[in-house]
């Protein structure tokens, strides 16, 4: 099993100064803009995602 993966910047501020939470697995907090955030695997789409140029059965 690998490592978890690790955020490269913030999502609010953009910031890259991140470091583990001690909320639980997958949370982050940002140094720059003082903010907590938790990231968290769904899982993988059966279809996978389709885009409106490739010609596929997406919505109209």
């Amino acid at each position: 099993m690998s490592e978890r993966a690790a955020p490269f910047y913030c999502p609010y501020c953009g910031d890259e100064d991140l470091r583990p939470s001690e909320q639980g697995h997958g949370a982050w907090e940002c140094a720059a803009c003082n903010r907590a955030f938790q990231l968290k695997f769904l899982g993988l789409l059966a279809r996978g995602l389709q885009r409106a140029d490739d010609g596929g059965d997406g919505p109209a």
